[in-house]
């Protein structure tokens, strides 16, 4: 019997880690909690109140372990529309009651609701959300303020917007649409700058500092007022007694009208949907790939939600951007939440002073950029890949939404997707459905003569209407076991379906085991891509693609090498998952393969993506993988900079080399084989790498991963990295 994990141990080794996480997220949650709510109409500090309640109570209640808390984008048009027609006292009224309701969703084990939405509906949804948030606040971004009955006046109003802008004279709404406008390129362009000091700091703190280091400019340096006019300014930060001394006084006269009712369902659903989604998206990132308890989530922030409408904070919900942050800084647990709402205390207390020098334009320019990515053309392309139907899905439920308002369009996309479904299915009768709606469609069982394998059969059909029946099942099974799962008895199967099992593929197979999917080579789709709706057609269609520029001149490379070239897309990236760079990232597919004839040394291109949702960010770059066939220990190689010596305080620790000061100086050497390690970095590989240019190199035991820069290589560099490969593999065999 293995000894008993000592908890408490292992949580105060990694506090130091999630102390960081959690003070890298407040710094992302300060100015959009302030931008979030100012975008719903409410006092700038309710953003910030339901961050640090959520905070909180969420991270000692909750049933997640990476996930952040706090003002969610989803709800600010429901919230903006609450406040305008109950008022701000019946609002926070209508947000505590939608906290009750969220509670008894926990409590009702209704954790499973987001299995119900078809993907599009929901891409429909968000885009939405989106276009509401970037049409209200694009207009203030510049320095404009307009009143208009709907979104959509709010989107035809832009060019309007950008032509008087261009036209001001007014000194202060020239500065304060510069602020707006400078404060979007920062949001725009930050991300594709791969340098890893500058991005200590995130866009949108970078935006915060700029802004009070130009108010500090002109006051200290030139003995002016700040130029940006005062009504684009923030203003009415209180102190912690002014909250407790203005905390909203229940007021339950206004709780019997249909608006009043209508808000709070809106508010619950949305959150609800929002937070399940964020959740799920995150398990995916953890690196220890732990399921959450959504059940104990939802009971968690409904009571969080209830705290914050009683203190004037808005609704509380999972939020995917703060929490991939969480993830990609180090946050193991959910103390790293606990964290940045200690913090954001901290701001509140000793800079509250400072956030009014922030002018709105600056914050509003986050939300707009959000909006965009929320709303992104690449989702209409993405849906269009998928299939036309997915796209008729989409646009009925973001037209809807916009036009009518979050409900009812979900309720469109979800109708839309069903009556879609039959017509596409009309060919094995309109029954295909309506006769199987309610029947069993999965049978699991256990294989003979191997108790680790798990055959699971779908028959009829599989879509979002029926699909808990197979999450269920895909639940019980332990992710180190091997899953066969056989689609040959079932007519349809959808895009949600598709895409949920492509999640339990990578699930599985980074915790040991093997998930398999079977049956559905008789099935065919419109399109070639990997989560398009399948159905049973006689003729499945075959694409040829050319080769690019480059890729003929991988494979001319090939032919000069003796190497085996491969320019297609491969989903099959198992042999990745030991080695702990993709810990808490996506890989997409491998393309541009080159190999040795027994598959030793193999280079690549990859595609993987970092964060998920609105800050989902693909990747693209060129490794070169070895496989050594006898065991070395663990480790990452990396050359030592600023920010390997910071992360000393956080717990890292770099292995020295004795007898090689030049070495440790030089690299970062981590592991936990501390013995290990320093018997295999013996004189010959010690000297190899101190003679070799630089590289990322990584051990996952039997085999190395190596890359360079934050790109796809040139020919040139293809050639060196090979090389470098080579005579590597060459040292550590022969020592």
């Amino acid at each position: 019997m293995s000894p008993k994990k000592n908890n408490i141990k292992a949580f105060f080794k990694v506090l130091p880690k999630n102390i960081f996480s959690g003070f890298v997220v407040s710094l992302i949650a300060l100015p959009l909690g302030l931008g979030l709510a100012m975008a719903s109409d409410a006092p700038p500090i309710a953003g910030i109140i339901a961050a640090i309640v959520g905070g909180i109570m969420v991270s000692i209640l909750g049933g997640s372990h990476v996930t952040i808390v706090g003002p969610g984008n989803g709800l600010v048009g429901v919230l903006l529309v609450a406040i305008t027609t109950l008022g701000l006292q019946n609002a926070y009224i209508a947000i505590v009651c939608s906290g009750v309701l969220l509670l008894l969703l926990g409590f009702f084990r209704m954790g499973a609701l987001a299995d119900f939405f078809p993907s599009s509906a929901i891409q429909g949804m968000l885009a939405a959300i989106g276009l509401i948030i970037l049409g209200k606040q694009f207009h203030i971004m510049l320095a404009h303020k307009i009143k208009r009955a709907d979104t959509i006046d709010y989107l035809l109003e832009i060019p309007y917007t950008i032509n008087d802008a261009v036209h001001y004279e007014n000194k202060g709404l020239i500065f304060a649409a510069l602020a707006g406008i400078l404060s979007l390129t920062i949001m725009l362009f930050y991300s594709k700058i791969r340098n890893k000091y500058l991005q200590l700091i995130p866009a949108p703190m970078w935006i915060v500092i700029l802004s009070i280091g130009f108010s500090y400019y002109f006051e200290i340096g030139l003995h002016e007022p700040n130029p940006i006019s005062p009504e684009y300014m923030i203003s009415g930060i209180p102190t912690i007694q002014e909250i407790i001394a203005d905390l909203p006084k229940p007021n339950f006269s206004g709780i019997w009208s249909f608006s009043f009712w209508g808000s709070v369902l809106a508010l619950t659903l949305i959150s609800s949907i929002e937070s399940l989604l964020s959740i799920k998206a995150v398990d995916k990132l953890d690196p220890e790939k732990r399921r959450s308890n959504v059940n104990r989530d939802l009971k968690a922030l409904g009571l969080a939600t209830v705290g914050s409408g009683l203190l004037g904070g808005l609704n509380v919900v999972t939020v995917i951007a703060r929490s991939s942050v969480n993830v990609n800084q180090g946050g193991s647990n959910r103390s790293s939440n606990f964290f940045h709402a200690l913090f954001l205390v901290f701001f509140i207390v000793f800079f509250s002073t400072q956030l009014t020098r922030i002018p709105l334009p600056a914050l509003m320019a986050i939300l707009v950029y959000t909006g965009y990515k929320l709303a992104s053309p690449k989702i209409i392309t993405k849906m269009f890949s998928i299939g036309k139907e997915q796209l008729i899905i989409f646009f009925i439920t973001l037209i809807v939404t916009l036009k009518i308002g979050l409900i009812t369009g979900i309720i469109a996309g979800v109708l839309a997707a069903f009556i879609i479904h039959i017509i596409i299915n009309r060919s094995f009768g309109y029954g295909l459905f309506f006769r199987n709606l309610i029947k069993p469609n999965v049978l699991m069982f256990k294989e003979q003569g191997n108790k680790n394998n798990y055959y699971v059969s779908v028959k009829h059909f599989c879509s979002f209407i029926n699909y808990f029946r197979l999450k269920k099942h895909l639940d019980a099974i332990p992710e180190n076991k091997d899953v066969i799962v056989d689609f040959s008895l079932c007519n349809f199967v959808d895009d949600t379906v598709l895409e949920n099992i492509h999640s339990y593929q990578e699930l599985f197979a980074k915790r040991g085991g093997h998930f398999d999917v079977v049956g559905l080579d008789m099935h065919d789709t419109e399109t070639k891509h990997p989560f398009a709706s399948r159905r049973l057609l006689p003729v499945p269609k075959i694409i040829k693609n050319s080769l690019t520029r480059r890729q003929t001149n991988m494979e001319s490379l090939a032919e000069n090498y003796i190497l085996k070239y491969s320019p297609k897309k491969k989903k099959e990236v198992t042999f990745l998952n030991t080695f702990s760079f993709f810990g808490t990232k996506h890989i997409n597919h491998i393309y541009n393969k080159l190999s040795e004839k027994n598959n030793a040394i193999t280079l690549f291109d990859i595609e993987f993506s970092e964060g998920e949702f609105i800050t989902k960010e693909k990747v693209r770059k060129t490794m070169l993988h070895i496989d050594l066939q006898f065991a070395i220990p663990e480790f990452t190689l990396d050359k030592e900079g600023f920010l390997e010596k910071v992360s000393a305080f956080a717990g890292f620790k770099d292995i020295p080399i004795e007898n090689h000061d030049d070495f440790s100086k030089r690299f970062y050497l981590l592991g936990e084989n501390e013995v290990g390690i320093a018997k295999f970095f013996n004189d010959d590989v010690t000297h190899f790498f101190e003679s070799n240019p630089y590289y990322h190199v990584e051990s996952n035991g039997n085999a190395l991963l190596i890359f360079g820069k934050e790109r796809l290589a040139s020919i040139k560099e293809i050639k060196a990295l090979y090389d470098f490969g080579k005579r590597l593999k060459q040292v550590i065999t022969s020592s």
